[in-house]
């Protein structure tokens, strides 16, 4: 089965446009005041005039639902990824709204992802795994995916969390049956928010050929 791929964290019309045209799946920005990768003075005509796919992802830290849907009506976001102690209720709340909902759900040492995540598997359309950190929005540090293999749950889920290019074979070959996608940032960069397109393209081809 062929996993999805998610860019997150540009902030470049050229760079973004260049992204584009890859075969990625999903494109990500992060609309959180204190990230390096914060997207919000980038202007909205240039999201709006990419082709779909990619689908377009808003990614969140602990905004009330009606920013988000505003933000997200205004971007024309397809999904919003809630980064931060957002509770189901807030999630369906968005998701009543119109756009598809990613929750995100932080992994650490000591965690148990599986039990984590039950009370948001009939409240949003995916997971996202990220790595436990003490900054919002994600650390480009990687977690022990073998803390998923407990994951049963219907709800499909999206590893996050320090992917990186070297990373293609193993996940090719880990074959998580509840594995949707898989979400690159920061070690797919040449700067914070410019993301190097030939490195995400042999990442994809590789993933999935």
């Amino acid at each position: 089965m062929k996993i999805a791929v998610k860019v997150c964290g540009m902030t470049d019309p050229a760079n973004i446009r260049a992204v584009a045209a890859l075969p990625v799946d999903m494109l990500g920005f992060i609309f959180h005041a204190p990230s390096p990768r914060h997207a919000a003075m980038l202007d909205p005509s240039v999201a709006l005039a990419l082709p779909r796919p990619p689908l377009r992802a808003g990614v969140f830290v602990n905004a009330s639902v009606r920013d988000v849907l505003e933000v997200a009506r205004a971007r024309h976001l397809d999904i919003v990824q809630l980064h931060g102690d957002e509770s189901p209720a807030d999630c369906l709340r968005v998701r009543a709204g119109g756009p598809r909902v990613i929750k995100a759900i932080p992994v650490g040492e000591g965690d148990n992802p599986a039990i984590d995540a039950l009370p948001y598997v009939d409240a949003c359309d995916y997971l996202l795994f990220d790595t436990r950190s003490t900054g919002r929005g994600g650390s480009g540090q990687p977690f022990d995916w073998s803390l998923l293999d407990a994951y049963d749950a219907p709800r499909p889920f999206i590893l996050s969390g320090g992917v990186s290019p070297a990373d293609a074979p193993r996940l090719r070959a880990w074959k998580h049956p509840r594995l949707h996608g898989v979400d690159l940032n920061s070690r797919f960069e040449t700067m914070p928010g410019i993301k190097n397109t030939l490195a995400i393209q042999h990442f994809i081809q590789e993933l999935n050929n």
